[in-house]
This record gives C-alpha cells, structure tokens and sequence, in this order.
C-alpha cells in the first residue's frame, strides 16, 4: 500500500490531467508520477488508459544491441 495518497478517492482535476499528459511524454516512471499528484501508480495508470496516454517509455531501443 502507498505510504502517500492525499487526493485518493478525489476526482481528477484538468490540471492534473495535463501534468500526467507532459510527464509521461518526459519518460517519467508510473511510481514517481503518483508521487507527483498524490495518486496511486494504479490509479495513474487507468487514468492514463481512459485519456489514451501511453506510458511506455519512447526512448528505449526494442532490440538488444549488445553483442
């Protein structure tokens, strides 16, 4: 259980919508995110789902280089 959840049960504002919106653009991790609005990384992921932003990092090769 997360030890910080101050706007559980509340609904999600527009602003906090948006936030979400430019964090995961940035890569920013579910957890941290969470943090940031006081959410749970569950309830940042359906929302994230119900407005259709991805949350899969965009800067990370499919393919392991290494060999």
């Amino acid at each position: 259980m997360p030890k910080y959840t101050r706007n559980s049960g509340n609904e999600w504002n527009p602003s906090e919508v948006k936030q979400l919106r430019r964090e995961a653009s940035q890569n920013t991790p579910t957890r941290v995110i969470g943090l940031h609005l006081g959410r749970t990384e569950n309830a940042v992921r359906n929302r994230a789902c119900q407005e259709g932003i991805s949350l899969k990092p965009t800067n990370q090769s499919p393919y392991n280089r290494k060999k």
